[in-house]
C-alpha cells in the first residue's frame, strides 16, 4: 500500500514537472517580449532593465533545468528560491495605491497563487532527489 502511494506520488510529480517547466521558460521569454510588463515591479532605486531581463534569463534557465532530470532537483529549488524572492514584491502591490497587477482583488489573489507555485516547485524537487 505504502509503495503504491510512493509511485503514485512520484507520478504526480512527474506530470507536474513539465508545466512547471513550460511555465518557467514562457515567463523568462515574456520578460524580453513585454519587458514594460515587469519594470513597475522593480523599485525605482534598482536598474530595472537589467533586473527584468535577469530574472528572464534564471527563469529560462531553470525551466529548462527542470526538464533534465539530472538537474530536476536543483533547477527546482531555484525555482523555489526565485518564486520566494518574488513574494515581497507581489505583497507590497497589495499595499499600493495604484496596484501594478491591475486591482487591489489580483493583488490579493497572486499572493497566495505565490505560495502555491513555491509549494510546486518544492514538490517537483522533492520526488526529483530520489
Amino acid at each position: 500500500m505504502i509503495s503504491l502511494a510512493l509511485n503514485l506520488m512520484k507520478t504526480l510529480a512527474l506530470i507536474l514537472t513539465f508545466p512547471l517547466g513550460a511555465f518557467m521558460i514562457l515567463g523568462g521569454v515574456n520578460h524580453f517580449l513585454t519587458p514594460q510588463t515587469y519594470f513597475p515591479f522593480i523599485p525605482d532605486f534598482l536598474p530595472q532593465a537589467i533586473i527584468n531581463y535577469l530574472a528572464g534569463a534564471i527563469e529560462m534557465v531553470l525551466g529548462i533545468g527542470i526538464f533534465i532530470p539530472a538537474f530536476r532537483h536543483k533547477a527546482s529549488l531555484g525555482v523555489l528560491g526565485l518564486m520566494v524572492l518574488f513574494l515581497p514584491i507581489h505583497i507590497i502591490d497589495v499595499f499600493r495605491d495604484y496596484p501594478v497587477i491591475g486591482s487591489h482583488f489580483l493583488a490579493l489573489i497572486r499572493v497566495p497563487i505565490q505560495f502555491v507555485f513555491i509549494g510546486w516547485a518544492w514538490f517537483v524537487g522533492e520526488k526529483a532527489k530520489r
